[in-house]
């Protein structure tokens, strides 16, 4: 028997659930392109989406996915044959290597695994190393959204200086941007990359990329550059058309004014940070207890400082994890993620591996729904597992919302 019809839950690491108002802005006819009401609802988005990077510098949008961002960052950041030191925490850190290099971008990678946060003593090591300077930037993944490891950036900036090295510092927010503290300006980052499908609660298909004017003047000869890649003209744009190169994305628009009033000016930005800080906390909670009956079943992020608050992966012993997933979206209509990128898919390890997606739209019921889906799952597959996970986040959930 099925208990899966009604609203189903959608926990995986985006597309994020999307809110109704999100959804009902953006259902309407198409609107002028030309002049009026479109025009004015655009120019209200560049402030609050500086506020939301934490920057009061550029911002440049692309009609893309995460994947667009990565290459407008290199398109702007270098010139062919100029070098980027890489810092991989799982397969997306891998993803924006790999699309630098068959850019023609010198690519150094220093990989630290899917479980372990950059080791900055090797960051700064790495850049000392580079007695003639040829490293131009400094690419890192806030939260890798495969590993669900979290980058330290304040301290990776500090390992930076230490070094005294004069290479930028680009970061990809696209799995932690309005999910984890994030402070483009105070860390010192000059180039911030990110899309709408995740904690910005809007349909995929908008990408942004923020950049300091050290990172303008630093890369003004730039020829890796194209008239549609080009950074300067979408962020300093005059006329409507330039923001896109184009025609504008104009239905995601009217969604993602709505998700940045949500955001920025009914939430407010510290109140959504902690909101994500106690869900992610009620998940680990439930973890930690399942963990405590089956030593098969673990986060992947040991400390959970090094864990992002949008998404937790882990790992629940082969065949469990998909097992489990299987389970949970066709018998209670909660869908979770893969394990991605932490074994080949024709590996049965595999199917050891999944993750929990607790980012955007989500409260404290949609959370605990969720683990209470996970919890009945691992007892109707009689996965082993400890007692007491729902009572362990609950009163997580408890103590962060207070009486």
């Amino acid at each position: 028997m099925s208990l899966s019809n009604g609203h189903s839950y959608l926990a995986i690491p985006g597309p994020s659930t999307m809110p109704d108002r999100v959804l009902s802005a953006m259902h309407r006819g198409s609107p002028n392109i030309y002049e009026g009401e479109l025009h004015a609802l655009c120019a209200s988005l560049w402030p609050d989406l500086r506020k939301v990077a934490g920057t009061t510098q550029n911002v440049a949008a692309y009609i893309g996915n995460g994947h667009a961002t990565w290459e407008a960052a290199n398109a702007n950041l270098f010139s062919k044959g100029d070098k980027a030191l890489v810092l991989a925490t799982g397969q997306f850190g891998l993803g924006w290597a790999g699309t630098a290099k068959s850019m023609g971008i010198d690519v150094e990678l220093l990989d630290f695994g899917k479980s372990s946060p950059p080791d900055f003593t090797k960051v700064e090591a790495a850049l000392r190393a580079d007695k003639e300077g040829k490293i131009k930037a400094v690419l890192t993944t806030q939260v890798d959204t495969a590993s669900t490891i979290r980058t330290d950036v304040a301290g990776l900036r500090a390992a930076m200086d230490a070094a005294g090295h004069p290479a930028l510092l680009a970061v990809d927010c696209i799995a932690s941007l309005a999910c984890d503290e994030y402070r483009m300006d105070d860390w010192g980052v000059d180039v911030t990359v990110a899309a709408s499908q995740k904690g910005l609660m809007t349909p995929p298909g908008i990408g942004f990329v923020w950049f300091s004017e050290k990172a303008r003047l630093a890369c003004a000869q730039s020829d890796l550059r194209t008239p549609y890649w080009a950074w300067a003209p979408r962020a300093d744009a005059t006329e409507f058309w330039q923001y896109w190169a184009g025609t504008a994305p104009t239905h995601h628009l009217y969604g993602l004014r709505e998700a940045l009033t949500m955001i920025v000016h009914e939430e407010g930005l510290s109140n959504v940070w902690a909101r994500h800080e106690a869900l992610a906390a009620a998940v680990w909670a439930a973890f930690d207890v399942w963990g405590s009956g089956n030593p098969a079943i673990a986060m992947n992020v040991a400390d959970p400082a090094d864990r992002g608050r949008s998404v937790t992966a882990a790992r629940f012993g082969a065949p469990h994890a998909t097992r489990l997933r299987t389970w949970c979206e066709t018998k209670a209509g909660v869908t979770l993620g893969i394990g991605l990128g932490m074994a080949p898919p024709d590996d049965p390890a595999y199917h050891g591996f999944l993750r929990v997606a607790h980012m955007g739209h989500v409260n404290a019921h949609m959370t605990l729904g969720a683990l209470a889906v996970m919890d009945a799952g691992l007892k109707a597959l009689s996965i082993p597992h400890g007692s007491g996970a729902l009572e362990a986040a609950a009163q997580v959930v408890a103590l962060a919302a207070g009486a």
